[in-house]
């Protein structure tokens, strides 16, 4: 039997967390507020409101009304204290519902913007995408704003040495056999971490975009990409590294990123782990043929299933033009260029 008391502490946990996430806090603050023109006197509907900070700030840019939707009982108490504390509580109005489950008080009424952070490990994964579409099919205006809007999903080939390297030496002691076993059990599954951005082997590549105000659940059900790209530098390819960025509509546009590049966020980035067998020491521009598969899972509709597979790039086709040091891809890049002058 849970115990309410320590169900409230996780909860309180979790939202700590993200509101330690500066980037998460500074990109959501700022796309709000620097676009007070956007939200001036327009009804917003904050979908899964969680602690109420994004009502908020969409009360603070203008918005003349707020709903701030929220299925968990206990944020709902926490929402419903900081709209009152920040004296908004006759703009926002906090509900304690599934965003499925709600209807405007008025039914011919829509609203003119929707809010949401939505965004799961990946971008999709244990996400709540489908209730923000959801959302937006029964109450966004036509010619309305979504906020985020615009989300991209890349990808990378990239080094692991928290996985191999750091266990070839603990204190004089090698750990070989353990780090084996550690390495067979983090392939079997994505690892959520923060990669150092020298681990990367590229700067790394689309795998999926979408604009928020069109997308299709349905075109989400299964995600495939397949691709070839060259290694921009020598290194152990060991794994591949995932990231996400989102951007907010505006004349300032406004861009969270957990890429590694990037500040670090509460998502950090998706690491899938190569077998050992798997695994090889590449030399700069070495090509890496692969396919990436994200697969909703039909038993949770919010999770997906992650699998890559590596291709032969002898057999798969090259991107044209292509920077690898096969030969049919150097003369094809140097007819370009020849073409070109």
């Amino acid at each position: 039997m849970s115990n309410p008391y320590f169900d409230e502490y996780e909860n309180l946990e979790v939202h700590e967390l993200m509101l330690k996430d500066r980037p998460r806090q500074q990109a959501y603050c700022n796309a709000i507020l620097a676009n007070k023109d956007k939200f001036k006197d327009k009804v917003v509907l904050d979908v899964g409101a969680g602690t109420g900070i994004l009502s908020a700030f969409c009360a603070k840019a203008g918005a003349r009304l707020v709903y701030a939707v929220e299925a968990s009982n206990v944020a709902t108490k926490i929402a419903l204290d900081l709209i009152q504390d920040n004296g908004l509580t006759s703009i926002v109005k906090v509900i304690h519902s599934r965003v499925e489950d709600f209807v405007l008080p008025v039914s011919s009424e829509r609203v003119d913007i929707i809010v949401s952070e939505w965004m799961g490990f990946y971008l999709l994964h244990e996400g709540m995408l489908g209730s923000v579409l959801q959302a937006r099919d029964k109450f966004l205006k036509e010619g309305g704003l979504m906020f985020p809007t615009e989300c991209t999903i890349f990808v990378a080939p990239c080094s692991v040495p928290s996985l191999f390297d750091y266990w070839q030496n603990i204190d004089g002691i090698k750990m070989d056999s353990f780090a084996t076993k550690l390495r067979a059990q983090k392939s079997s599954r994505p690892e959520i971490a923060q990669l150092d951005p020298n681990n990367l082997l590229h700067e790394g590549v689309v795998l999926h975009w979408m604009n928020l105000l069109d997308v299709d659940m349905a075109e989400l059900e299964e995600i495939r990409f397949k691709d070839v790209v060259a290694a921009q530098k020598s290194g152990n390819h060991q794994g591949f590294c995932i990231w996400f960025e989102v951007l907010f509509p505006g004349d300032e546009a406004v861009t969270l990123s957990t890429s590694p590049f990037a500040p670090e966020t509460h998502w950090k980035q998706c690491v899938v782990v190569l077998p050992e067998d798997s695994c090889e020491t590449l030399e700069e521009k070495a090509p890496i043929a692969f396919e990436i598969s994200m697969l909703r899972n039909s038993s949770d509709m919010r999770k997906y299933n992650l699998e890559v597979e590596l291709l032969d790039p002898n057999i798969e086709e090259h991107p044209v033009p292509c920077s690898c040091h096969m030969t049919k891809c150097i003369l094809t890049e140097a007819h370009l260029k020849t073409m070109n002058a």
